[in-house]
């Protein structure tokens, strides 16, 4: 036990000739959160680390003060990349010495963030004095709150003070104080009773720093030590202290040019060439990993979901045990990310290992259609493993599978398109030659029928035929073929060392096809995408019909959008003057769908023109739906008589023909568009189909937020999960105008204003003496399970401006959402919680402490975990759409897929999934500000009628 020192051992600091220097330790606290006005005025913020949710690497820069004048020149620490926290642990030196310093110098520090090519953003700034209030320079640590948004103020007073009044009566500076009283040997010392106390001192300070609003930064004054044996304090002294001395008002700074910046590090090329040689195949090809490494592979491939990128480190771990994650499908695309695609003899290695390892899940090779994979022998290998998923799933990704084209090599479908329409201008960018040999599987697609003629002088008829020809051979067309799952793609070019028996590779004699491992030629397997999506449409007239409106409203997209992207939009029209010249001149079936294409396009141009004659016609909504009925029931006023035309597949569903509307029974809703409710009669005796019409409005995201809604309820139906879900269909025709499909449903707001609460409205239409409440127990186990479905698939979604006008409910007990004009967190009304879960639509399930309730909480989690393991599925369809003319999503792209993953957590264990979803039903049922934003919008709504 030692006992207090009463000695007070002090240096002059005019007698101290050293450098100072001072400790920058951690930065804790919150960061601000970002302002998105600020981002929409400067698109290149959204780089810098004010927004990110990551720890991006933040510098902190030092300058002494001296009566709110620069005292020294600014002194910056070290780049340092973060991981979870900000932590420098940095002794940067000052350009001063201690002789040199002031009795009034203030240390000043400014967290910067770089923003850009030479420029920089301040995260915030903080300030303390060098000497305290007794003269004696500072020394140990100080906790300095950080003033966001501002550079540090070297001003007197100053404007950042890192010690503020306020905080002076935290406990955390009055333990402060008491551990400095302990360093300057004012407390008694007891070793063992010390270290549980500042062990204790810094749970105290980390706790008062989660619970304040403010960041933390924590600097460390040096000690002076003399003679290795007692701190010494100093203390200010200035001889001569009475002598003025004239400082210049603008002190000269000097920039020093750094040539090497932003430069390739010549060490790390080296490391990589070295590590990715041709020699290294032959040592890696038996590399076995460790157990901990194999958990390191286990977790990039299983765990890190497909947007994340790879650090230098982890892809050099992943081409080292290529050879034994090879036998992981799921690891390729990962294993792909690792190539340096300007390296040929990488590329030789890595189109090799493509071909051997084991074949990936259609759903995973959507990932390598993304911008990410240009190599033409990559997205060729994903085409490939399309080709094996039947026509259902291909539907799932069609609409995304559309976009992709976008990512296509435009000179392939130039070409393919200079090879059917010879006369029309194409616009090339590259020579004739190499055009030539740049697509030879196409063009044997092409023209398999045709060999040994030149395209040019070809007919165009007969070009279109070849084409259907090469369809008609093509047995990888039909789902599930030979070809598929069993081979893989191999590449053409030299042996690669390390490989079995060091042979070549197989390749056939006659042309630059690429072989398939079971001895198939890659003649085929479609040569891209474009040519893919056209033969598949050609074997499926769903298909045909969906991809035919899909790639019409991409034509049809309006002057500002086509100005974005001309080259996009020219694609476009391309492989739709492509696919209707094959249709054209097809056989008879082909030409039947072309033919029913046609009609469609015609129907629904006579429809525009009826709905924008009712739109001008004068009057309430009763007026201009008697107008509506009227011109409907006119049969020589359109060029389509709309009580009786030839059958036709309806768009939004091509499995139902259409015969005529029925006039009487058409109505027009009451909003600002007036959207018109259609009732069709099909060709089926008795059965009728009844859809809406909405023009004016942009159905795509609508239309992606129901494919979404679609594809998650298969795959939770895969799971054996029926969560009783209403996935209607839309279809937008054109960037103004497209169907949905009707569903004979109520509001809820209208349900609670007619019979009071959801039981009497069940149990007006189901009752039950038996069941619950007197309710069929079916209807309200459907209604549990369609609640948890759509609570947790609205969330996943970020579906917000949601309220009881936009929830519907059938009488059988389902109930779904509609009208999704916010996605991925975007929404009008102040703090809206994470799901739409109101108090009535619990006192429907019994209340919070009913079993229907438990069962439903159940069925979130069991939903939930579900979707999270299928999250590369949905990311990677979204990732296919940031170039996409959805609202929601072309207003931030690079923020779409991150909101996506955000609401997925993919970080957290199934325990801690289930608790944070827990958290968010707990805060979206005892929500006060969504009741209150409810009740204005009924009284809003009231007015309105």
């Amino acid at each position: 036990m030692d006992q207090p020192d009463d000695h007070f051992r002090y240096i002059h600091s005019s007698s101290l000739h050293e450098r100072v220097q001072i400790k920058v330790g951690t930065l804790e606290g919150k960061k601000r959160q970002p302002d998105y006005e600020k981002l929409l005025e400067d698109p290149i913020l959204r780089f810098s680390g004010l927004y990110s949710e990551e720890h991006p690497s933040f510098q902190v820069r030092l300058q002494v003060f001296n009566q709110g004048r620069p005292y020294c020149l600014p002194v910056t620490s070290s780049y340092k990349a973060f991981g979870k926290r900000w932590s420098w642990n940095e002794w940067v030196t000052l350009p001063l010495q201690f002789s040199d310093l002031p009795r009034s110098a203030m240390l000043v520090l400014s967290i910067l963030d770089c923003s850009g090519a030479g420029q920089t953003t301040v995260i915030g700034g903080t300030s303390i004095s060098v000497f305290g209030k007794d003269g004696m320079f500072r020394q140990g640590m100080y906790d300095l709150r950080v003033w966001l948004g501002v550079e540090g103020d070297g001003g007197f007073p100053s404007k950042t003070p890192g010690k503020g009044k306020e905080s002076s009566k935290s406990q955390m500076q009055r333990l402060g104080k008491l551990a400095k009283k302990h360093r300057n040997g004012q407390v008694q010392k007891v070793d063992w009773l010390d270290r549980l106390t500042f062990r204790e001192i810094e749970v105290i300070n980390e706790r008062e720093k989660r619970m304040s609003d403010y960041m933390f930064l924590m600097i460390e004054f040096p000690a002076i030590v003399v003679d290795d044996t007692y701190n010494y304090a100093v203390v200010y002294f200035e001889p001569e202290g009475d002598v003025k001395y004239k400082l210049p008002a603008k002190p000269k700074l000097v920039s020093v040019p750094d040539s090497e910046i932003q430069m390739e590090n010549l060490v790390e090329r080296k490391h990589h060439r070295l590590a990715r040689s041709e020699r290294s195949g032959i040592s890696d090809r038996d590399a076995k990993p460790t157990a901990s490494i194999r958990d390191q592979l286990h977790t990039i491939v299983y765990r890190y979901p497909s947007t994340y990128v790879l650090s230098s480190e982890e892809q050099d771990m992943v081409w080292k045990f290529r050879f034994y994650l090879s036998s992981h499908k799921k690891a390729l695309t990962k294993f792909l990310k690792c190539i340096n695609w300007k390296l040929e003899d990488e590329v030789t290695q890595a189109l090799w290992m493509l071909a051997n390892w084991a074949p990936m899940d259609v759903e995973d090779a959507l990932e390598l259609l993304s911008p990410t994979f240009t190599h033409p022998q990559v997205r060729k290998y994903a085409v490939s493993r399309l080709a094996q998923a039947p026509d259902e799933d291909l539907l799932l990704y069609l609409l995304q599978l559309v976009q992709a084209l976008k990512y296509e090599d435009p000179r392939h479908i130039n070409h393919l398109h200079g090879c059917i329409f010879p006369d029309r201008d194409v616009v090339r960018s590259m020579p004739d030659d190499s055009c030539s040999q740049l697509d030879q599987s196409s063009l044997s697609d092409l023209s398999a029928t045709s060999s040994g003629l030149h395209a040019s002088v070809i007919p165009a008829n007969q070009r279109a035929a070849s084409f259907l020809a090469a369809i008609k051979a093509d047995k990888s067309l039909s789902p599930g073929s030979a070809g598929g799952s069993g081979g893989s793609v191999i590449a053409a070019g030299p042996s690669v060392p390390g490989t079995p028996g060091g042979s070549s590779l197989p390749c056939d004699s006659n042309s630059n096809a690429l072989m398939l491992a079971d001895g198939i030629s890659f003649g085929s397997v479609p040569a891209n995408l474009c040519t893919f999506l056209i033969q598949r449409a050609c074997t499926n007239a769903t298909l045909a019909n969906y991809f035919y409106w899909y790639l019409s409203i991409e034509v049809e997209e309006t002057e500002s959008v086509r100005k974005q992207d001309e080259r996009a939009h020219h694609m476009y029209e391309m492989v739709l003057n492509m696919f209707q010249k094959v249709l054209e001149n097809g056989n008879f079936e082909l030409r039947g769908i072309y033919y029913h294409l046609k009609k469609q396009r015609r129907f629904i141009d006579e429809l525009v023109k009826l709905v924008k004659l009712v739109a001008k016609e004068p009057g309430n909504r009763n007026k201009k739906t008697e107008k509506f009925q009227k011109l409907l029931a006119e049969q020589d006023s359109f060029k389509v008589n709309f009580t009786n035309f030839e059958p036709i597949p309806f768009p939004l569903d091509p499995e139902i023909y259409i015969t005529k509307i029925v006039p009487m029974r058409t109505t027009l809703f009451k909003s600002a568009l007036m959207p018109a409710k259609l009732t069709f009669v099909t060709n089926i005796a008795q059965h009728e189909y009844v859809a809406i019409f909405k023009h004016g409005d942009d159905l795509r995201q609508d239309q992606l937020i129901l494919q979404m809604i679609t594809l998650m309820d298969k795959l939770l139906r895969r799971e054996n999960l029926d969560l009783k879900l209403t996935p209607y269909k839309v279809l937008a025709t054109s960037p103004k105008h497209g169907f949905l499909q009707y569903i004979d449903s109520c509001t809820v707001a209208e349900v609670l204003a007619r019979e009071g609460n959801i039981h009497n409205f069940f149990r007006k239409h189901h009752p039950c003496d038996n069941g619950p409440y007197g309710i069929s127990s079916e209807v309200m186990d459907t209604y549990i399970k369609s609640c948890a479905g759509y609570c947790v698939i609205t969330y996943l979604l970020g579906v917000g401006d949601r309220h009881l006008d936009n929830l519907l409910l059938t009488t059988n007990g389902k109930l779904f959402h509609i009208d999704f004009g916010y996605i991925l967190g975007r929404d009008p009304k102040p703090m809206p919680p994470p799901m739409k879960l109101s108090k009535e639509m619990v006192e429907a399930m019994g209340g919070i402490s009913s079993e229907h309730h438990h069962e439903f909480r159940k069925q979130c989690y069991t939903a939930y975990l579900h979707l999270r393991r299928h999250a590369n599925v949905m990311l990677n369809l979204f990732s296919l759409m940031v170039d996409a003319t959805v609202p929601d999503i072309a207003l931030e792209p690079d923020k779409a897929v991150k909101k996506v993953e955000e609401n997925l957590q993919l970080g957290l264990t199934d325990e801690e999934a289930v608790q944070h979803l827990q958290s968010l039903l707990d805060v979206s049922i005892t929500a006060v500000m969504p009741a209150l934003v409810e009740q204005i919008h009924r009284f809003t709504q009231y007015w309105r009628k």
